[in-house]
C-alpha cells in the first residue's frame, strides 16, 4: 500500500499552486513628492525634448486604452469565446515563429500542432535515429578542482550550459558552445564547507534553480542556476539523496532518496509539500516530464514506480533480476530502464512487463562471466533514441522500433573508463557523457587509465540536420 503525507502546518494542508508557481503581491512605492525649483526659460533643445516626452506619453496612453478595451472585451467574453479568442492568439504566435525559422515549410503551423498534441498524450514518436551514422572526434572537458569521478550530470535546456558533479563534492558549470568552465562550487575541503560527494544535479526549465544532492547530507542543496551561489537546504529526508528532477516549465521539485521515499518541493515557497512512500528499498533514480508524475526505480526491490500526484496513487513495474539503477523518460508514456544484470529494457505505462528487453546489452564481463553492468541511459526526447553506458568504456546508441516493441543497435562509441551519466542536447546533434575512473556508487573496480572528466561527443547525421 502507498501513503502520501501533505504537510500540514499551519492549520491544515496547503493549496496545491497551478504549475508550482505562486502570484506575488504587488507593493506601491511611496506618494510622489515635488519639490519648487528656479523656472528657466526654455531653449529649442528644452522644447524638442518636450516634443519627445509627449509623443511618449502618448504612446503609452494609447497603449493603456488598449489594454482596457482587451479587458473590457475579457469581461464581457463568455467562456467559449475566450476559449475561441486564446486559440486564435495562439495559432498566431505559432505562426510567426515557424515564418522565422529558415526552413519555414507549407503546413509547418498544422504539424506543429499536431507534434503538440501527440506530446501531451504521450504519444509523439519522432523517426529520427536512422539518420545516424556516425560521431566525430570527442572533446573533453576537464577541471582541475574536479579531481574524482565524475557522478552526474544535468543540460539547461538551451543546451548551452552543462553541470557536472563529482565524488569529491565539486559541481561545475561548463559552456557547451566555448567548451570552457564557467563557475564552479568546490567540495568540502579541511576546514572548509562544502558537499562530499556529489550524488545528483537537476537544473529547473528557466534556469533559476540548480539543486544537488550530497552523499554526505540528508539535504537538498539548492543553488542559482547561473551564478551557483547556495540559497537553501531543504531537509525533510532521513538518509542521503539519491535523485532529483524538476517538473518540466515549474518550480516543482521531486526528490528520491535512501530513505525509500519521495518528497515533492515548492521553490518559489522553498517549501516542502508532500511525502510518497512504497518502495522496499533505497530509490536509485528518478525522472518526469510535463506532467504531474514522477517515475522512480527502487534498487534491490526489483521495481519501478509511476506516481500520480494528483491521484495519490501509484503504478507499479517488474522485470529485471538484479538491481534497477536508472530509469528514463523517452515521453509521458515510455521509458527505459538498466541496471546490474545488464539488461536494457523499453516500457509502456499501460504494461506491466517490458515492451521489449535487450539481455546483456553491453555483453559479458571477461573477469567472471557476469553480464556488463549498465550504469547509465539517455532518451532524445519525445523520438526513437536512445543510449546506454556501461563500465566497459562502451557507449551504445539505440534506435526503438515501431510502438517501443524492438531495440536494434546503431552505432558504438568508444571511451575509457565508466560512462557514469549521458544526456543528448535539446537538439540531438551531441551527446554528453560524464566518465570516471571508478563506478558512480562505489570502488569496487578502478580504470586508472581513464580521465574524470566531461565527454561532449558530436553525432553525424546524413540529413545534415
Amino acid at each position: 500500500m502507498s501513503f502520501f503525507i501533505r504537510n500540514s502546518r499551519g492549520g491544515g494542508p496547503p493549496k496545491r499552486k497551478i504549475n508550482g508557481k505562486v502570484g506575488k503581491k504587488t507593493s506601491e512605492g511611496p506618494p510622489f513628492k515635488s519639490k519648487k525649483k528656479d523656472i528657466k526659460k526654455s531653449t529649442p533643445e528644452d522644447d524638442e525634448s518636450i516634443a519627445s516626452s509627449d509623443e511618449e506619453f502618448a504612446e503609452e496612453r494609447e497603449k493603456k486604452n488598449h489594454v482596457e478595451e482587451e479587458s473590457d472585451v475579457e469581461e464581457d467574453e463568455t467562456a467559449q469565446e475566450k476559449r475561441l479568442r486564446l486559440a486564435r492568439k495562439y495559432l498566431e504566435e505559432i505562426e510567426r515563429e515557424e515564418k522565422d525559422r529558415a526552413d519555414f515549410e507549407e503546413g509547418a503551423v498544422a504539424k506543429r500542432l499536431q507534434e503538440e498534441y501527440l506530446e501531451d498524450k504521450g504519444r509523439l514518436r519522432k523517426t529520427v535515429a536512422k539518420n545516424y551514422t556516425g560521431h566525430e572526434e570527442p572533446i573533453m572537458l576537464r577541471c582541475k578542482d574536479q579531481k574524482s569521478s565524475i557522478t552526474c550530470l544535468c543540460l539547461s535546456s538551451d543546451g548551452k550550459s552543462v553541470y557536472s558533479g563529482s565524488k569529491d563534492g565539486t559541481v561545475v558549470k561548463w559552456s557547451l558552445n566555448d567548451k570552457k568552465k564557467l563557475k564552479i562550487i568546490k567540495g568540502k575541503r579541511k576546514g572548509t564547507e562544502g558537499m562530499k560527494y556529489v550524488r545528483c544535479l537537476a537544473i529547473s526549465t528557466d534556469g533559476k534553480f540548480l539543486v544537488a544532492g550530497d552523499n554526505g547530507s540528508k539535504e537538498v542543496k539548492v543553488y542559482s542556476g547561473d551564478e551557483l551561489t547556495h540559497i537553501k537546504n531543504l531537509q525533510g529526508h532521513r538518509d542521503r539523496v539519491s535523485g532529483l528532477i524538476f517538473r518540466r516549465d515549474t518550480h516543482t521539485l521531486y526528490s528520491a532518496s535512501d530513505d525509500r521515499s519521495v518528497k515533492v518541493w515548492n521553490l518559489d515557497d522553498m517549501a516542502y509539500v508532500e511525502s510518497m512512500f512504497g518502495h522496499q528499498n533505497g530509490i536509485t533514480s528518478i525522472d518526469a516530464l510535463s506532467r504531474e508524475r514522477a517515475i522512480t526505480s527502487g534498487g534491490y526491490d526489483g521495481t519501478i514506480r509511476i506516481w500520480k500526484i494528483v491521484e495519490e496513487s501509484q503504478l507499479i513495474f517488474n522485470g529485471h533480476s538484479g538491481s534497477i539503477d536508472a530509469v528514463k523518460l523517452i515521453n509521458e508514456e515510455n521509458f527505459l530502464s538498466c541496471g546490474d544484470d545488464g539488461q536494457l529494457c523499453v516500457w509502456g505505462s499501460m504494461k506491466k512487463k517490458p515492451l521489449c528487453s535487450v539481455p546483456e546489452a553491453h555483453g559479458k564481463d571477461e573477469e567472471n562471466g557476469r553480464p556488463m553492468w549498465i550504469s547509465s541511459i539517455a532518451t532524445f526526447l519525445n523520438t526513437d533514441l536512445v543510449a546506454s553506458g556501461s563500465r566497459d568504456g562502451v557507449i551504445r546508441l539505440w534506435q526503438c522500433g515501431e510502438s517501443f516493441r524492438s531495440l536494434t543497435m546503431l552505432l558504438e562509441i568508444k571511451v575509457v573508463g565508466f560512462v557514469n551519466s549521458l544526456a543528448f542536447t535539446p537538439d540531438g546533434k551531441s551527446l554528453v557523457a560524464g566518465i570516471g575512473q571508478e563506478h558512480k556508487l562505489g570502488r569496487w573496480w578502478r580504470v586508472p587509465e581513464g580521465k574524470n572528466s566531461i565527454v561532449v561527443i558530436p553525432l553525424i547525421r546524413k540529413d545534415g540536420k
